[in-house]
């Protein structure tokens, strides 16, 4: 099997102990830094980054039975190691009805080719950091560009 990950452009993640490995071949266009306040609970940071994957561009190595979901009021699932605690995964109901899935870019075990290109939920973000950087910056989500300040 690691010959064909090999042969392809394939990005590889995993969880904090590695008993939770994948690999992705293709991601979608948007990465973005989501200060909402479950983000950062769940990563335990000022926010948390995340690229969107089709499914069918996602391979589980090993470990998919070794995570946990957390279903949140909003109905979107977050999954994690049981072993860890490695935040690895958020699916939303868009994410069901189109899908795809949103991994935290920073679980990849190599730098994936992708960069952030916003921010969002800046509405909720934590009062001791305030993003400096040129990427454009959203009160909430990105879905339409009165949203952007």
């Amino acid at each position: 099997m690691s010959n064909t990950l090999e042969q392809k452009n394939i990005n590889k993640g995993s969880c904090l102990c590695g008993k939770v490995a994948f690999s992705v071949d293709q991601f979608e266009p948007l990465v973005g830094h989501c200060h909402c306040q479950m983000c950062r609970k769940f990563h335990g940071a000022a926010f948390s980054t995340f690229v969107e994957v089709k499914l069918k561009h996602l391979t589980w190595i090993h470990g998919e039975s070794e995570l946990k979901t957390y279903q949140a009021e909003n109905e979107s699932l977050r999954k994690f190691c049981q072993h860890c605690g490695s935040s690895l995964m958020f699916i939303s109901s868009f994410n069901q009805q189109a899908k795809t899935v949103e991994l935290a870019l920073a679980c990849f075990d190599t730098e994936p080719k992708v960069k952030p290109d916003a921010h969002i939920y800046l509405s909720s973000k934590v009062g001791w950091y305030s993003p400096q950087d040129d990427l454009a910056k959203f009160q909430h989500y990105r879905s339409n560009k009165c949203d952007e300040i």
